[in-house]
């Protein structure tokens, strides 16, 4: 997911993106223990959308304190 589809969600859509996202994370992790990955950069790609998730978000909402 790019950065300009990330701006066009919503604040709901971004917050169950964001627990959808970690839920997979937390799959992806526990699979990888259980069983080796073939590859294993999903689990980079996966913490990485999570950040940028987690940076519109709060940009949203020093946005929105500042607004006020």
């Amino acid at each position: 997911m790019k950065n300009t589809e990330i701006r066009e969600l919503s604040n709901k859509e971004l917050g169950a993106r964001i627990k959808a996202e970690r839920l997979q994370l937390t799959k992806t992790m526990f699979n990888h223990a259980v069983t080796p990955l073939e590859n294993t950069n999903t689990i980079k790609d996966s913490k990485k959308l999570i950040a940028r998730l987690l940076t519109e978000q709060k940009s949203r909402q020093l946005a929105a304190q500042n607004a006020q």
